[in-house]
């Protein structure tokens, strides 16, 4: 037999998927002819196919070396570089691919294939141009419409993504993965039903296909169906142990549910194991174990948060971070890598000609219901100057029925609803409406809609209130702060020009009703003893700051720590913590939650002094305390999250409250633990100050806003500023 021979016996092996068989044939004829091009590329080809990515490349640099323009071993060494992990190296080689090609159909396998590569570096924008190319030289090729919607998705533009699953639906109307990948379209645009419809295509024809069941639990998250996705999630574990995917967005579902907590974090335990570079795996299993008060390692664990935030890596999200990091340069650096992977820029949607007239004010939250942002804003809607301003509301949330969301109701000109708009969508609804200067009052908090920002659709967009720093991204034009929490010097950690505001940045409701205040019986509370208090989340407690905590406790006999009841685990070790620092565990006391913020205000009374917590320290519950009437005492930290009490106190009038280093923030706590009469005149001063300081004046600070808004609209172009005072 000769070699030519052989090689058309084995093509025809390998083709059949007989690649045992075909091998035999493949050497053979290199046993003839060592250097003949064609079995090298097709021995290179077969050794491709059985993942023995190793071997085919030098086969195919053999083969290149007889022809080094052959155009399909070019497509394969391109192919085989990038499955090695070389895809810097592969991309030259597929544009070599190319320019050989052919034809039509072999120049747009080369574009295709230079597409994925691009893909799976992460770079879209460059992927879409390939699979434009690739589309356009071979309208049926089928992986090119498939992965040009998958780059589509990438870039947050899933209406477009779903027309190319659509098109490869049509060219082949059985792919399991073009059903998948259509379904995870729609549940982008928020069409949830067709979404699960598409799901529920690609199972019928594959059962356990495990990223068509992985994306259904993903839907099923967002749409609330909690026990469909757990379930879903399992089965997806159950066949892939392993998938990073499933792991951490079973381990976030599960740290929602009740005793939950131990379970998601073995699942993102797992994951760093298997995975330590998934996208934030490492600061999500920070996050569990600090609502855990597990604080194993953790000084190493933060090393790493560290080192992978200064290096520009996605390993913790923002919130997560400013917990841990007191360094306005890291901040800043974690939350505009999240901003380039999450919220990448879209074409502006926005006129920039600006109008005349009432200013058209678009306040966009998920929180217009019971919750402390609304809690905070609710004198703000019914103080707002309507000759001035046309105030519109754009909910991400929708309503709760309560009292407070009727005020808000009937303090704005109009409420539109977007929870169930795609981001592109709402956008265009916002620009539709000629909204002047469109505000984010979650950032990357809560239900918050940063992708409809990055659209956008109105010509000023400010960040105010619930986000506690920079968004890293250039579509936001203003923060709204003060000259404390964002002094000059911090300015360059910000995207976004800064705002002051002449007191504090935060507005406050002056009509929070405050309840009966209980007995301290009611309350859970011992009759004797000082109580200090800090009504934070658990994940804002460090091994650090709980050792202040506890020298306080050592130093003023009988004195007790009331906390906020965390989850079981968090009880269970926030009580070894103390024991292990000498305090006996029941001088800690787990407030549970109370029916209403009324009654919640009321029971701060009992306590007599809040200790504030750095480097994230209390917002709106230091707020909840001054108002309340309780005395709070802070220490001001280097970044916005350790500096928001200190704004707060200073506005109250009451500056003394605030030190500036941790040795007097323990003895200002010491000194007030041990004179009562101290504490009692601090709490008159705060009664006389919550009636007269500029803190809770609600149409002042509101006024304060109101004249922020028309300088930004005076302004060319945007550039930080102060508010004077009115």
């Amino acid at each position: 037999m000769t070699p030519a021979q052989a090689i058309e016996q084995g093509l025809r092996l390998h083709q059949a998927g007989r690649l045992a068989e075909a091998e035999n044939f493949y050497a053979a004829a290199l046993a003839a002819a060592p250097e003949l091009h064609s079995a090298l590329h097709l021995m290179g080809l077969l050794r491709f196919h059985q993942q023995n990515f190793a071997v085919a490349r030098t086969l195919l640099e053999q083969a290149l070396a007889r022809q080094p323009d052959a155009p399909d071993t070019l497509l394969y060494y391109g192919a085989t570089l990038a499955a090695l992990g070389a895809a810097e190296a592969a991309l030259p080689v597929l544009a070599r691919a190319t320019l050989a090609a052919p034809n039509p159909s072999a120049r747009a396998l080369a574009f295709s294939s230079r597409g994925d590569v691009f893909l799976e570096m992460g770079r879209a924008p460059e992927a879409l141009a390939d699979y434009d190319q690739a589309v356009a030289a071979n309208p049926a090729l089928v992986p090119a419409w498939n992965n040009r919607g998958l780059a589509l998705a990438a870039l947050k533009r899933p209406a477009e993504a779903l027309a190319c699953f659509d098109r490869v639906l049509v060219l082949s109307p059985h792919s399991v993965e073009a059903h998948n990948n259509r379904g995870d379209a729609l549940r982008e645009l928020r069409r949830y039903d067709e979404a699960l419809a598409s799901f529920a295509r690609a199972l019928a024809i594959a059962p356990d296909d495990y990223a068509t069941l992985n994306n259904r639990a993903v839907a099923f998250t967002i749409m609330g169906r909690t026990e469909e996705a757990l379930a879903d999630f399992d089965r997806v574990l159950a066949i892939r142990p392993d998938l990073p995917e499933a792991l951490f967005a079973r381990g976030n579902l599960l740290a929602k549910q009740t005793d939950g907590l131990a379970r998601a974090t073995a699942d993102l335990a797992q994951l760093v194991a298997i995975a330590p570079d998934f996208p934030f795996a490492r600061g999500s299993l920070i996050r569990l174990k600090m609502a855990a008060a597990d604080w194993t390692d953790f000084e190493q664990h933060k090393g790493l948060l560290d080192a992978g935030v200064r290096a520009g890596q996605a390993v913790v999200e923002p919130l997560v971070y400013l917990a841990l990091s007191d360094r306005p340069d890291d901040i800043h650096r974690c939350v505009a890598t999240y901003a380039r992977i999450r919220f990448p820029a879209q074409p502006a949607l926005a006129q920039t000609t600006r109008r005349t007239g009432k200013i058209r004010v678009g306040y966009v939250c998920g929180e217009y219901r019971t919750h402390a942002t609304l809690y905070l804003m609710a004198g703000l809607f019914e103080a707002h100057d309507r000759t001035r301003f046309e105030i519109n509301a754009f909910d991400n949330g929708g309503s709760d029925g309560s009292a407070l969301r009727a005020r808000f109701e009937a303090a704005v000109n109009r409420i539109v609803d977007i929870t169930s708009l795609p981001d592109a969508e709402a956008a265009a609804r916002i620009r539709d409406a000629g909204i002047d200067i469109l505000v984010d009052l979650n950032g990357y908090t809560g239900n918050h809609r940063a992708g409809i920002f990055s659209r956008r659709p109105a010509p000023l967009q400010v960040m105010y209130l619930a986000n506690p720093g920079t968004l890293g991204v250039a579509f936001m034009d203003y923060f709204i702060a003060d000259g404390i929490v964002v002094p000059p010097e911090d300015e360059l950690h910000y995207s976004e020009k800064i705002v002051r505001l002449p007191h504090s940045f935060q507005v406050n409701d002056d009509k929070r009703a405050i309840g009966k205040i209980p007995s301290r019986a009611e309350a859970g509370l011992p009759e004797r003893g000082l109580i200090f208090c800090n009504f934070n989340h658990v994940n804002k407690y460090t091994p650090e700051n709980f050792t202040v905590l506890m020298r306080l406790l050592h130093q003023v006999p009988d004195s007790l720590l009331w906390l906020p009841q965390p989850d079981p685990m968090a009880v269970a070790n926030l009580r070894r913590e103390a024991e292990s620092r000498g305090v006996a565990p029941d001088r800690l006391v787990f407030a549970p939650p109370v029916p209403s913020f009324a009654e919640h205000l009321a029971r701060l009374a009992l306590a007599d002094l809040f200790l504030d917590l750095l480097p994230y320290g209390a917002h709106t519950t230091a707020s909840d305390a001054l108002w309340a009437g309780l005395p709070l005492i802070t220490c001001r930290g280097k970044s916005f999250t350790g500096r928001v009490a200190a704004s707060l106190l200073t506005a109250l009038e009451v500056p003394e409250l605030v030190t500036e280093n941790e040795k007097d923030f323990e003895a200002l706590a010491l000194r007030l633990a041990r004179e009562p009469q101290s504490l009692a005149a601090l709490r008159v001063k705060l009664a006389d100050k919550r009636r007269t300081a500029p803190l809770f004046d609600t149409v002042q600070t509101t006024r304060a806003i109101e004249a922020a808004y028309r300088v930004m609209m005076e302004k060319e172009v945007p550039e930080s500023f102060a508010v004077t005072a009115p």
